[in-house]
């Protein structure tokens, strides 16, 4: 990605890391509250590292009576089961023997503690903290309408940055740069993962191992 390009994102949950090296190298980025809630992606799971390996962890949303299409903006996070425990002790479990992780846990699960009523404020109070403590400087603004495809000037990663796109994860695969993960000994370097793997070893250093 050549720098200085709008790119228009999905929101996420605890976003993969090349969601942040998509803001890093843009001039604006969009973040999408038109689209409908989709299934099975980022919106509302995350992927992490855990000593079995990687580990997906799921946010449990409300039904919608809408023919499953309910707007992200009125997607419901659903607190009727403990997911935010379960979380937070799976977090623990994979990051806390890190270098970083056990400076930023406390705010970290204040969020998660919080319990936003919608996915997307959810979402983006996590991602501001990701940002926060990432040290990673950017102009973030929401999309004022749904726009189906955007010109070739602006980079729309809305479908690409997803667990179910075989091209995106080879391509991570192929360019992320590696960097020391708590299970390394165990496995060689995985990709693809939440950038709270990242941020739990090289803290405020993070955007260094960003690549383009």
């Amino acid at each position: 990605m050549d720098g200085g390009r709008d790119v228009v994102l999905s929101t996420a949950y605890f976003p993969p890391v090349d969601y942040f090296s998509k803001i890093l190298y843009a001039r604006t980025v969009y973040v999408e509250q038109w689209e409908n809630f989709q299934k099975q992606t980022f919106r509302s799971r995350c992927r992490i590292l855990s000593a079995d390996g990687p580990a997906y962890l799921v946010v449990p949303v409300e039904r919608s009576g809408h023919n499953h299409k309910t707007p992200i903006r009125e997607t419901k996070v659903d607190y009727s089961v403990p997911w935010v425990l379960k979380h937070e002790r799976a977090l623990d479990a994979a990051y806390n023997s890190s270098a970083f992780f056990p400076y930023y846990r406390e705010g970290l699960f204040s969020v998660l503690d919080s319990k936003p009523e919608y996915l997307f404020d959810l979402n983006m109070k996590i991602m501001e903290k990701l940002l926060n403590l990432g040290r990673i400087r950017c102009d973030i603004k929401l999309t004022s309408e749904y726009l189906p495809e955007y010109p070739g000037n602006v980079l729309d990663c809305r479908r690409w940055i997803s667990p179910k796109n075989s091209r995106w994860i080879e391509q991570c695969t192929k360019k992320e740069k590696p960097y020391f993960q708590v299970f390394s000994s165990n496995s060689p370097f995985i990709s693809c993962l939440s950038f709270i793997d990242l941020l739990s070893s090289e803290g405020c250093d993070s955007g260094e191992t960003l690549e383009p």
